[in-house]
């Protein structure tokens, strides 16, 4: 008797377990997701447009998803997106705490579903991280917050390309998801308030130049970036000093 493909399939599933079944519909939802943030992305090519004041829901689904893609594939415009929800928010077309709380469940899914995929396929991923390692500012944000495992979960979150590194790096290490989780969880909770704030209320004193908001945003949050790095680079410059000459 021919056994169809259909058939494997049905017994296949028959003998899955119920939390296996539960896993893989979850999968299955999470990759459509994932589909369809990435068509809506290469129709609208940034994440301006893709925030809708008219569709509130799609909006705030919107956030979420490019936020936790951003972690896992950094094309996506998970940040432009979250900042173009909250100067929306400013504006009185969303809501500025469903557009945080989106914005860090984007953020704490996305981190994890790196670890987990830097653990699984560690040999793919390696490759990538030691590329973006030869980065400059990678390099030297790296070299600034040490070996730090918590410092660079969080500290890494505000460092383009960085994020990706960090975590990756976490999953491949062994390092206990126990332990990665609270740090993911704190820092996506600190950078979608800091960066939702920030914008809502650049949002509010430009009333009516949403698109200068957003600028500013990525200026004064670089700038804030640029500012800790090269204090931190210093005090850690003026406390290996004494050590070298006291080794002399």
């Amino acid at each position: 008797m021919r056994v169809t493909g259909l058939e494997t399939l049905t017994q296949g599933w028959g003998r899955l377990s119920r939390r296996r079944k539960v896993q893989v519909v979850l999968s299955l939802l999470g990759l459509g997701l994932c589909v369809v943030a990435a068509f809506t992305y290469i129709v609208n090519g940034d994440g301006l447009s893709i925030v809708d004041p008219a569709n509130p829901g799609r909006s705030y689904l919107a956030v979420f998803v490019l936020v936790a893609l951003d972690a896992v594939v950094p094309i996506f415009p998970g940040e432009t997106t979250l900042n173009a929800a909250s100067t929306a928010a400013a504006q009185g077309t969303l809501e500025l705490a469903p557009v945080i709380v989106m914005g860090f469940l984007g953020a704490v899914v996305g981190d994890s579903a790196l670890f987990w995929i830097a653990r699984r396929y560690s040999r793919r991923i390696q490759p990538q991280i030691d590329r973006a390692r030869a980065h400059r500012q990678i390099r030297d944000a790296l070299a600034v917050m040490d070996s730090s495992a918590p410092l660079l979960i969080v500290g890494g979150r505000y460092v383009p390309g960085m994020r990706f590194v960090v975590n990756a790096t976490m999953g491949i290490s062994g390092m206990p998801y126990r332990r990665f989780l609270p740090w993911s969880v704190l820092s996506g909770a600190l950078w979608s308030v800091y960066t939702c704030v920030l914008a809502y209320n650049i949002g509010q004193a430009l009333a009516g130049f949403p698109l200068a908001s957003l600028v500013i945003s990525g200026i004064v949050t670089t700038v804030v970036i640029g500012v800790v790095f090269v204090r931190l680079r210093r005090k850690r410059a003026a406390a290996v000093t004494p050590a070298e000459s006291a080794g002399l």
